[in-house]
């Protein structure tokens, strides 16, 4: 549901591929360079991988793994790992994929395949990464920092902040944190989809996104239903900026990503991308055919999906975002994290800019080129950091999903990170990442989709397709 995706353009496309209308930021390659893997980078306090970490609950054994715990990472465990997300690039065509997966006992660390297909460039595990709607978590951690300030309210209008909303008296803050303001998705919008395709080099001002959103009437009134929109996300990035006084990369930058410790993350106001950075693979294009979109500018993206990144910061951002500390108070935190189903499926629940599926708290994203997912599961204070140089989707799903999956199937059998599977696709074990279906031209968000991490309803697009994404 952490994704955020861009739309997809309206050129044909073959029956399995939904078109991104929503801030899909996912983007997938299929390449033959996928199977090597470059050894973990050495830590501090030893190697990345330790070799039997004791089990983290006196109850976990190597024949059972209680809900909430994990298996400890031996080298059976290991070895597994690398086989599954091997197998997983193959079959889903992965250039270039980076894992970090954390508990106080252990951590897997690894890079595999390609972070440049022409040049032959290896994946490694500190490269700096496009995370899609991942974004969306920061921007919501601001909101909230305001609300224990006392300067803004969960159920205040969003009219009090930002004029000119349609129906903004009737929809609060909270209900676009937690993607059920109605408010159609801008990147569903033809327009907003052709001025993109066309260049993807130009800048957009949130502004121009939310004009494109605001010319179309509600999808239904508010909290009624669950829908991803990345509107809700350019909104409340406003919030921030109009309640706070600063840019919201300059907020986010003093009052999250500093006194969390991040200090290779930032919110870009171009196309600037730091090196070292993998380039990223996708078939958003106006031909369909893939290119580069390493260097496309981010901004239609926004508060809902521009943010860069590396694994060690998002490693450090999965146990914040699910716990709260040191950002936010405990009452607060709470409010966050009190989701509710995304759809029929009881797999998904979705909170204020986060996602919970089968214990692990977190979100995906995705947007043309690149894809994330960050999780933690806080019974086994574990993490699972992954990003991937490719949003092309395998049989609907974004590629990130059967990855998170098939890790989680090996470390924490009870608690498999599961996310609803698009309609129509042929798969049914993997689904978007982070989204239970994806909203057509995409969206950067776990999955940013009505069904969804990034859940954005199904919207009627170009060529008539329509998939729920929440990255």
């Amino acid at each position: 549901m952490t994704k955020t995706r861009r739309p997809r353009p309206a050129a044909p496309r073959s029956a399995g591929r939904a078109t991104a209308a929503a801030l899909a930021l996912t983007g997938l390659l299929a390449v033959s360079a996928c199977s090597g893997g470059s050894e973990p980078a050495p830590q501090a306090g030893g190697p990345a991988v330790t070799a039997e970490p004791a089990a983290l609950s006196p109850s976990s054994t190597a024949g059972s793994s209680p809900t909430g715990t994990v298996v400890p990472l031996t080298p059976d465990v290991v070895s597994r790992l690398d086989t599954a997300i091997k197998q997983v690039m193959t079959q889903v065509g992965i250039p270039g994929v980076i894992v970090d997966y954390t508990t106080p006992d252990g951590t897997y660390q690894r890079s595999f395949g390609v972070a440049d297909k022409n040049a032959g460039t290896p994946m490694s595990p500190d490269l700096y990464m496009r995370i899609g709607s991942v974004t969306k978590t920061f921007t919501a951690t601001g909101i909230l920092q305001l609300v224990d300030q006392g300067k803004v309210g969960l159920d205040d209008p969003i009219s009090r902040y930002v004029p000119g909303v349609p129906g903004g008296d009737g929809i609060t803050l909270r209900e676009l944190g937690d993607m059920r303001s109605g408010l159609y998705s801008y990147t569903f919008d033809p327009d907003f989809q052709k001025a993109f395709f066309t260049d993807p080099n130009r800048p957009f001002t949130p502004q121009e996104l939310l004009a494109y959103s605001f010319k179309h009437p509600a999808n239904f009134a508010p909290d009624a239903q669950f829908e991803y929109s990345n509107t809700n996300l350019i909104l409340l990035g406003l919030v921030v900026e109009k309640v706070s006084g600063q840019p919201l990369a300059e907020y986010l930058q003093q009052n999250v990503f500093a006194p969390a410790g991040l200090t290779q993350s930032n919110l870009p106001v171009d196309a600037a991308f730091p090196a070292p950075h993998a380039h990223g693979y996708t078939n958003q294009t106006l031909s369909g055919a893939v290119e580069d979109s390493t260097d496309w500018n981010p901004s239609w993206a926004w508060a809902a999906g521009a943010l860069i990144s590396t694994r060690s910061d998002l490693q450090k951002w999965s146990k914040v975002l699910a716990t709260g500390v040191p950002l936010v108070k405990p009452a607060t935190q709470a409010e966050r994290l009190k989701t509710k189903p995304v759809g029929p499926s009881p797999d998904l629940g979705y909170g204020f800019g986060v996602f919970e599926t089968h214990g692990w708290i977190g979100h995906n994203g995705s947007l043309p080129g690149y894809e994330s997912v960050v999780i933690y599961l806080p019974q086994a204070q574990a993490s699972l950091v992954i990003l991937l140089n490719t949003d092309i989707l395998h049989d609907g799903s974004e590629p990130s999903t059967p990855l998170a999956r098939a890790i989680t199937q090996i470390v924490s059998p009870n608690n498999v990170y599961t996310l609803p599977t698009p309609p129509g696709s042929a798969s049914a074990s993997a689904s978007g990442s982070g989204s239970a279906s994806r909203s057509p031209s995409g969206s950067g968000s776990p999955s940013a989709s009505t069904t969804s991490a990034s859940p954005s309803g199904p919207s009627p697009t170009a060529n008539g397709s329509a998939t729920l994404h929440v990255s």
